[in-house]
């Protein structure tokens, strides 16, 4: 019998699996289902209920269960053998609360998602009431933000103050899947997994502990409420009997313990030893490395999160990147082409023109509030050739500005996302970041799902195997969209970078030294 395993992985706007044979290096099935049009009745846009108060962003906990059997269906209905299905594992997007009672029906029939910015000043009386941000990053490794999940509940408790009181368990969207899997209300398992649970703001990563304060300041029966913790190494149960009886799955499918999307991206893009990056370009951006120790960010801009695998994974995320660049092509009604034609003839730096695109609340840096600042601009450069370079260079500007408070030397930025495929975003990376950029093909949280499925799997069976050695085989690097730094846009972007950090820090009230108006002087000598 073959040696197959599945990966899922359920983002904000699609549900993926991924099925692979690990002893013929082989994927055979990957199938995708967009809520939006697959399950049209949940009334969603980009995967989000629309909604009438700023800034909520949530979606039913029931349509990714639906979409999770439109999947299985088709899977049912392909050559892959499902009874050889050994293990499978789920990715899910971070910070997602979802929450049950004791019979495991939803108390809050919505679950408020990674962008959701409604529990702003939850995220501010939370952070009063444990002392202030340095306190609250001695407690939990992070910041209070309102894309992490202590703020949701504290929102929860706060405005609906009878269903959290029948609430019994507070989960994250990849548990809550799992707890689905493994039989749901027939005695599925409730647990959690250092990787996806680091970016709660509850549990500390690097003290490996859960926060009593922060806990007793939302509600001090919270406690009670947390699953408990789990290696993500393990496996945490077989798959329910009800989904074998419904699609054929053998009843020794194992299901691990899963994790969270940016997790898994790792896994899926081979970063799993130090010196890799990996940079997601989606709804969202991100960007990640493997490293062996904690890094506790003292400014707490950068996620201390853990990975997958028992080690770290330090995280920087933008909220605004795929937003800028869709709303410009629509602007234009511009292709993808005709946009790397647009970049091909203006100049890097765009001559001292600057987007900062807070389009949407900003999460790094913490700008909850934030709008769009247009620096260099006359009237007439309001046209698409100075927006589309502007904008391109704005979003990675900013993914790059939270970037460099990490410790670390990129041997490699690796590329994942919709995104990744063009060659204006894969050049612009490289110039500004100055690193050789490649972009990876497939679906890197999917994939990362079913080679961590295997890894585990083996271990469990006691099989000594490296889990670089499981991904090896499946890592497929687009080198036709490999691209170096090219040394004149470099010494360009020195000069951006200045500029755009100098005004992020002045808007914002942070004091520095730069002056942007002498800094885009600079740059036009530059251009001369």
């Amino acid at each position: 019998m073959a040696n197959l395993f599945a990966g899922i992985d359920c983002s904000t706007q699609s549900c993926k699996l991924v099925v692979i044979d690990v002893d013929r290096s082989a994927i055979l099935f990957n199938e995708s289902i967009n809520f939006d049009k697959d399950l049209s009745r949940y009334g969603t846009i980009n995967g989000v209920i629309a909604a009438a108060e700023e800034g909520v962003s949530e979606s039913d906990p029931q349509m990714w269960i639906d979409a999770l059997h439109m999947l299985f269906d088709r899977l049912k209905r392909s050559d892959v053998k499902i009874e050889q299905i050994k293990a499978m594992s789920v990715s899910g997007q971070q910070h997602g609360l979802v929450t049950l009672d004791e019979k495991g029906d939803l108390t809050r029939s919505r679950s408020k998602l990674w962008n959701d910015f409604s529990t702003a000043e939850e995220c501010e009386l939370l952070t009063e009431a444990i002392g202030g941000p340095d306190k609250m990053i001695a407690e939990v490794g992070n910041t209070q933000r309102t894309g992490y999940t202590a703020a949701k509940i504290f929102h929860f408790k706060r405005h609906e103050p009878e269903a959290f009181d029948r609430t019994s368990t507070c989960f994250l969207v990849h548990n809550y899947i799992n707890w689905y899997l493994t039989g749901g209300k027939n005695g599925g398992v409730r647990v959690m997994e250092p990787g996806d649970t680091s970016g709660m703001a509850l549990w500390h990563p690097g003290k490996n502990s859960w926060s009593s304060k922060v806990m007793n300041a939302i509600s001090p029966d919270l406690v009670h409420k947390i699953p408990p913790l789990k290696p993500s190494n393990q496996m945490i149960g077989n798959i329910s009997g009800e989904l074998c009886n419904a699609y054929g799955f053998s009843g020794d499918c194992r299901i691990d313990a899963g994790s969270g999307d940016n997790m898994y991206g790792a896994v899926g893009t081979g970063n799993v030893s130090p010196g890799i990056v990996t940079v997601s370009l989606g709804t969202s951006g991100t960007a990640y490395s493997y490293m062996e120790k904690p890094f506790i960010d003292p400014k707490g801009e950068i996620a201390a999160f853990c990975d997958s695998t028992g080690h770290y994974l330090p995280l920087l995320c933008v909220s605004n990147l795929a937003n800028g660049y869709n709303a410009i092509l629509n602007q234009y009604g511009l292709s993808h082409a005709a946009f790397n034609e647009i970049i091909k003839k203006t100049n890097p730096g765009c001559d001292g023109r600057l987007i900062i695109p807070w389009y949407e609340g900003e999460r790094t840096p913490d700008v909850p509030l934030a709008a769009p600042i247009y620096f260099g601009f006359q009237f007439a450069d309001f046209n698409p050739d100075h927006l589309c370079r502007a904008i391109l260079e704005g979003h990675i500007l900013s993914l790059y500005d939270g970037f460099k408070q990490m410790p670390i030397t990129p041997k490699e930025i690796r590329l994942t996302g919709g995104l990744s495929q063009s060659e204006a975003w894969c050049q612009a990376i490289a110039d500004i970041f100055e690193t050789t950029v490649v972009p990876v093909e497939g679906e890197g949280a999917a994939m990362g799902a079913a080679l961590h499925a295997a890894w585990v799997y083996k271990r469990e069976k006691k099989e000594a195997v490296d889990l670089q050695d499981i991904v090896q085989p499946f890592l497929v690097l687009r080198e036709d969209r490999r691209k170096s730094p090219i040394p004149a846009n470099v010494s360009r972007y020195k000069v951006v970078k200045k500029i755009y950090s100098a005004l992020s820090k002045r808007i914002r009230g942070v004091e520095t030294s730069d002056d942007p108006f002498k800094l885009r002087y600079q740059l036009l000598r530059l251009s001369e």
